[in-house]
């Protein structure tokens, strides 16, 4: 036995929203994922750390970027639905 029920509807893409929130997550990522490689730089020439500290810097806040990256995708999905019943 199958522990979810048999769907019988379709799941149809609803392309505008799709294309609006991959359009948004691009802009968005240019911002974060610029923002953590010049903040990485920045903060490393501030505390006077050598190139692989920084680098290690860089990558941390790289990270973080996916993170907010994953939670604005996640929360524009709520607000825009990928897939409707059709």
């Amino acid at each position: 036995m199958s522990p979810q029920p048999a769907s019988t509807s379709s799941r149809a893409i609803v392309w505008p929203s799709v294309i609006t929130v991959i359009s948004a997550a691009i802009l968005i990522g240019a911002e974060v994922f610029g923002a953590a490689f010049a903040g990485g730089w920045a903060l490393a020439i501030l505390f006077g750390l050598d190139d692989t500290a920084a680098h290690i810097l860089q990558a941390v806040l790289f990270g973080i970027g996916v993170l907010i990256m994953v939670a604005f995708i996640r929360a524009a999905q709520r607000i825009e639905p990928f897939f409707k019943r059709a």
